[in-house]
């Protein structure tokens, strides 16, 4: 009984391999190389706009900064950790303002474009900012995210211009790790090798 059915799907598979026609044939997907405008160059904004990018910070725990599947980076929370070494700690919405909290943000994405740099060696593979997910460390009666984690998505359009906007989510947290004020990841699409 067994050897009837398999002979029968066979010749079956068979006979629809026969009657196939060259247009039914789908080809396969092939990823074509993302064109770059000539005016392209995040690097000389960076520049422009007065930034100096460090060494990253060394994570703090089991996990790396980045990690890079096919074209994408998916980076890991970064917090707004500043120059000289301290972080911008505190709730937004009681320990720190608005605008603080924006600025924490846009210390941030420095961060992350640092840790972007050594991956890739040049910000200019980069081909556009996929997504970000802003963790903003908030009273419980704070709802003004969104104006919080603009200090990292302005950054972002800023260095990479239209290639810099992105899909966004800015949400409250009761707390981050060390009280910081807000811990941002992101994922974004480059050249590919």
């Amino acid at each position: 009984m067994k050897f009837k059915f398999i002979f029968g799907l066979l010749l079956f598979v068979m006979a629809l391999s026969c009657n196939t026609k060259k247009e039914d044939v789908v080809n396969p997907i092939t990823i074509e190389s993302p064109i770059v405008p000539a005016d392209y160059n995040p690097e000389k904004n960076l520049g422009e706009l007065n930034i100096t990018l460090s060494e990253p910070s060394s994570p703090v725990a089991n996990y790396v900064n980045a990690v890079r599947s096919g074209n994408l980076i998916f980076l890991s929370g970064k917090g707004p950790l500043q120059s000289n070494g301290e972080n911008i700690e505190g709730k937004v919405g009681t320990d720190l303002t608005i605008e603080e909290g924006y600025e924490a943000a846009r210390i941030t994405g420095v961060n992350q474009l640092s840790v972007l740099k050594s991956e890739l060696g040049n910000l200019n593979k980069v081909v556009r900012v996929v997504k970000v997910l802003g963790m903003v460390n908030a009273a419980p009666d704070f709802s003004d995210h969104p104006k919080v984690i603009n200090g990292y998505s302005d950054l972002m359009v800023a260095v990479f211009g239209e290639r810099g906007k992105h899909a966004r989510a800015a949400v409250g947290m009761g707390s981050l790790p060390g009280n910081i004020a807000v811990e941002i990841e992101m994922i974004v699409e480059v050249m590919p090798d």
